[in-house]
């Protein structure tokens, strides 16, 4: 399949899991707790009919390749191609009606992440990267994504989904070093915001706890607009864990330094 048969093939995912969402958002919907002693981890009824849906689309068009979503496991892993798929990343901001989720659509290959699409069917924005390039389409047209470079850490925008996912101490201590050294700080954005670091309107973004299908359809996005994203140890992020995504490298090193004291 050619490039461009792939970016359409992603785009019919998008579309198709679009549909089977969009009926329940800021709609009643079943809600199950997937979380173990206590924490609290939801799946809604969404969240599985859209994967449904991609693992479906993918099978019939590309047999031989594996297949990890969040929702109903893996499949293949050893393939040589490998989807890697959140249906909704960002399910509480989705339960509180809140447009900050998206569909994640990740294709790896020999376990480096190549493609990549996050979807918000709400808004109608689809961002998407192949590592060299990154550009949003939206109702509003089409362009160029590209990360806001030079901004020192003192002027930065920092954003996590939630300042609870940083365990006590050294890594909690880490993340509190960083975000007193920034301007700003924002919680609870989930996906969307390693979306607006690609387009500028986030310098950082800081997780720790995430697995690969909420970060591998994120890399080529972000590393397409110019950023830098890495675990705090500075490896590759693919395999989720602690993350650390900047606009650019000056910056990206100045956070690890200290996150890691």
């Amino acid at each position: 399949m050619s490039v461009v048969d792939l970016a359409r093939f992603m785009d019919d995912l998008a579309s198709e899991s679009g549909q089977a969402i969009l009926p329940f958002f800021r709609a009643a919907f079943g809600i199950d707790d997937k979380g173990h002693g206590g924490t609290f981890d939801p799946v809604t009824e969404a969240d599985r009919a859209a994967e449904v849906i991609l693992r479906g689309l993918i099978r019939r068009s590309f047999p031989t390749h594996g297949i990890l979503g969040e929702e109903f496991g893996s499949e293949n892993l050893d393939a040589e191609c490998v989807w890697v798929l959140d249906p909704i990343d960002g399910t509480r901001a989705f339960m509180a009606g809140l447009p900050t989720w998206g569909t994640l659509i990740g294709l790896a290959r020999n376990g480096v992440p190549v493609r990549g699409l996050m979807h918000q069917p709400y808004l109608g924005e689809r961002f998407s990267g192949d590592g060299a390039t990154a550009r949003l389409r939206s109702a509003r047209g089409e362009r160029i994504l590209r990360t806001r470079r030079g901004t020192d850490l003192r002027h930065a925008l920092l954003a996590t989904t939630d300042p609870r996912l940083f365990g006590d101490g050294s890594e909690r201590e880490g993340f509190a070093a960083l975000e007193s050294a920034v301007r700003l700080s924002r919680y609870g954005t989930d996906c969307y915001a390693y979306c607006m670091l690609a387009a500028g309107q986030i310098d950082l973004v800081v997780e720790a706890g995430l697995k690969p299908y909420d970060i591998v359809a994120l890399i080529p996005i972000i590393e397409g607009a110019g950023g830098v994203v890495t675990t705090w140890d500075g490896g590759s992020a693919a395999g989720g864990g602690r993350i650390v995504a900047a606009a650019d490298e000056a910056l990206h090193a100045e956070a690890l330094r200290l996150l890691n004291p």
